[in-house]
């Protein structure tokens, strides 16, 4: 058609056009995990959690590793540590101070103000545990803080525990981009996942918090209510 019907022709609704804030290594801290910029520091500890032999499983589904020689695992913490897009955060356990994992925050488009959450590698001392939780809330509360109003998560559409990870946090599943990516000699397909500012993060905030508090846990450290029953107290649709 030649677009000369008289008939209105639908359109997304005006919004403020403020440009968001362009990441920045800030220290985020909470009760169980504090997120710092990462560094070269950091190598050492972090390889003992997850590199060597025993934890190339934590690197099938990502980009880089796995790691089997400290030497190599040295050269990949220094070429991160610098980066800025993706922009590297260590997780460090405020129990012992030691590093149990990274995530980063990537493709940044502070223009439309969309940004995605990535590189999330959470050791075995990490995995599904309320610090892992934290971890997210503390990085996603500074990600709408700047001003973004979409915040993505993708992973290989065959990563189950990725993608049960995405839904628990809140993250609305948007479907599946075929043969996406070519990973380490291998055709990937990406599930993609996102949250909003408008209608989503705000209850997600609060079913975050409630859920994080220490009244929700028992003597033996066992959740009290889930998070995804907890975030339904606050959000329509869970």
């Amino acid at each position: 058609m030649n677009g000369t019907t008289s008939k209105p022709q639908p359109l997304g609704p005006t919004i403020n056009t403020t440009l968001a804030t362009l990441p920045n290594h800030t220290t985020l801290s909470g009760r169980l995990v504090t997120l710092v910029p990462t560094s070269t520091n950091h190598a050492d500890d972090l390889f003992s959690v997850a590199g060597g032999p025993c934890n190339s499983a934590l690197w099938t589904y990502m980009l880089d590793g796995p790691f089997p020689q400290l030497s190599d695992f040295h050269a990949y913490i220094a070429r991160i540590s610098t980066s800025v897009d993706p922009l590297f955060f260590t997780i460090i356990s405020n129990d012992n101070l030691k590093p149990v994992g990274h995530v980063s925050l990537m493709r940044h488009d502070f223009k439309n103000r969309v940004i995605e959450i990535g590189n999330v590698l959470f050791s075995s001392e990490l995995q599904r545990t309320p610090a892992a939780t934290e971890a997210v809330y503390l990085l996603t509360r500074q990600v709408f803080e700047w001003g973004y109003r979409r915040y993505e998560w993708k992973c290989n559409a065959l990563n189950g525990p990725s993608r049960r990870a995405a839904v628990r946090f809140g993250f609305k599943f948007e479907g599946v981009f075929r043969q996406h990516m070519i990973v380490k000699g291998r055709s990937r397909d990406t599930a993609w996942f996102s949250m909003l500012d408008d209608g989503e993060w705000d209850g997600v905030r609060k079913g975050m918090e409630k859920w994080l508090e220490k009244g929700n846990f028992d003597a033996n450290g066992e959740q009290k209510v889930k998070l995804e029953a907890m975030r339904a107290r606050f959000s329509d649709g869970g």
